[in-house]
């Protein structure tokens, strides 16, 4: 077979032959192309071949192969096909309009016809036709019309102007690819000068939700330049990539190539619309579950603040079960609502994500028992009404108000400012004093006691009557009951007398304890008797008595 002839033009075939060479390192350097997927019809008669096998020239396929005549392997076939036509493409002296059809019973012959008689070149089988579902006459005309167009157009790309021609375009798009490259840098500059320097008043707008700053400027500034770049970059690559198969286009050893990058890129494409078009019921499936699972959890809060409020009133539901029986139900709403959503959420048959159930259910199993116990202790502080928000409390000997009341802890802020977190596990096991439960559940006020001893030579009326007249002394001691006196032991050397008050306000219980104290020590200074607290022998030998010198 004769070789294509190329014209001497000096320098130009130089350029030609270092761009073939490059072109082809970058096409050894392309990943293998695989066949392109094509749909077969059910086929009418048997022997065809599931996986059809296609003659190619130039690495374009021209004719559909389902079955190999003469029982010959497919593959075999196909191999000695595109040798053969490789070699009519490279034949000057051969003219596509050579190629006749000649019914040769049992076979439709494809040849060449000349003046010296005819070659025959491909014979067909009314067996193979009928993997078409067509005679074999009419499947031997549609291979004769598919050759003829494939040889003329190997030709027509194989000549000196179509290599010139795809020189040309190729430094076009080249140049044009510079010229978008180095705008696309300059756009990349202005836009990350544009964020650091001018985008303040922006960026203070969307930090803020309402009268609430949600994040700061800076950390939203360089979540900004983040994806700048990501941008950025992404585009680069893309417009480079897609670049290769444009370029490859041009020249007709790479055609190929290009071809099959182009139908990788088409198929990454259309794979993500089609995912996405696929995803668009499920999406909506999802959008309605958390629509009406947010209009209940709304709904939910709406009535349990009512019940907070008392506007509505449910018998045996007190007010303070209102809210965190409310957040109980948020929560249970939310779980049936992801339940009922997780099906529809794309992927989630997949391994990654029974993976990531796997490891949240691992963790969880490791650190659900504390924080389990932790839930029940704090579920059953609330329903049985132990404390509530507010609540002045003493809690295995820390006194303060209770200022959050959660499922996993009990928080206090104390007299002195100090804010003490309980796990509820720990004030579940232990005993709970709480100062402000009787004035708002039996409108009575809590009482305060204090014990002071006194010796058996005073008269135990003249102490009562001095203990009590310390009592009212007190501006935070309330009328509402009257203060009292017992008598609780008789000792060696003493008297053990307590004194109960109560407190007009349960928020100072400790004030007015210290003024009670302080009133005591006054009156029974001021009637020169003795408290025996802590406890002096009774044998006087000459000391000092222990009341305090009245103040000059």
């Amino acid at each position: 077979m004769p070789a294509l002839k190329w014209p001497r033009t000096g320098g130009l075939w130089r350029v030609l032959a270092g761009s073939l060479l490059v072109l082809q390192l970058i096409a050894g350097l392309a990943p293998p192309i695989s066949a392109e997927e094509t749909t077969v019809p059910p086929l009418p008669a048997s022997g065809c071949e599931s996986t059809p096998g296609f003659v190619s020239l130039d690495g374009k396929k021209v004719l559909e192969i389902r079955r190999a005549p003469a029982a010959r392997r497919l593959d075999d076939y196909i191999r000695d096909a595109d040798e053969k036509l490789l070699g009519l493409a490279r034949d000057s002296s051969f003219s596509p309009d050579q190629l006749a059809l000649r019914d040769e019973d049992p076979y439709t012959v494809i040849g060449i016809a000349s003046p010296e008689g005819f070659t025959r070149q491909m014979a067909i089988d009314a067996r193979s036709a009928a993997c078409f579902g067509i005679s074999r006459q009419q499947l031997g005309e549609r291979y004769r019309n598919q050759l003829q167009e494939a040889i003329a157009s190997y030709r027509e790309s194989h000549t000196l102007g179509a290599w010139l021609n795809g020189t040309a375009l190729a430094a076009l798009v080249l140049g044009i690819y510079i010229l978008w490259w180095r705008g696309q840098l300059a756009v990349n500059r202005w836009a990350d000068q544009w964020i650091a320097e001018r985008s303040t008043f922006l960026l203070q707008r969307l930090t803020r939700f309402g009268r609430a700053q949600v994040a700061e400027t800076k950390q939203l500034r360089s979540l900004f330049q983040g994806l700048r770049r990501t941008i950025h970059w992404s585009v680069l690559l893309l417009i480079s990539y897609m670049l290769i198969p444009l370029l490859l286009g041009f020249f007709p050893p790479t055609r190929s190539i290009a071809d099959g990058l182009r139908a990788q890129i088409l198929g990454v494409v259309t794979g993500f619309i089609g995912g996405v078009v696929s995803s668009i019921p499920n999406v909506l499936s999802i959008g309605v579950i958390l629509t009406i699972t947010i209009l209940l959890v709304r709904a939910s809060n709406v009535w349990f603040k009512a019940l907070d409020h008392g506007r509505l009133r449910i018998p045996g539901f007190y007010r303070e079960w209102a809210l965190p029986t409310g957040r109980l139900a948020a929560i249970l709403i939310i779980l049936i609502g992801l339940i009922l959503a997780y099906p529809y959420i794309p992927g989630s048959d997949s391994k990654a994500f029974q993976g990531a159930g796997l490891l949240l259910g691992a963790l969880a199993a490791l650190g659900s028992s504390a924080v389990a116990t932790n839930i029940i202790s704090g579920l059953m502080l609330i329903y049985t009404r132990a404390f509530r928000e507010g609540d002045r409390v003493d809690i295995n000997g820390t006194v303060g108000v209770v200022q959050d009341r959660a499922l996993l802890v009990t928080r206090l802020q104390t007299p002195r400012n100090e804010l003490v977190s309980i796990p509820n596990a720990s004030v579940i096991g232990s005993s709970v004093v709480n100062y402000s439960f009787s004035r708002r559940e039996i409108r009575q006020p809590v009482a305060i006691a204090t014990t002071i001893t006194i010796g058996y030579d005073v008269p135990w009326r003249k102490v009562h009557e001095l203990m009590l007249a310390a009592a009212a002394s007190v501006e935070g001691i309330t009328k509402e009951i009257e203060p009292f006196v017992l008598q609780t032991a008789l000792n060696d050397f003493h008297i053990s007398y307590e004194l109960t008050a109560f407190v007009r306000d349960a928020e100072s219980y400790r004030q007015c304890l210290s003024q009670v104290l302080a009133a005591l020590q006054d009156q029974f200074a001021a009637a020169d008797v003795e408290i025996l607290s802590p406890g002096y022998h009774a044998i006087r030998n000459g000391n000092a008595s222990t009341v305090p010198k009245p103040e000059t």
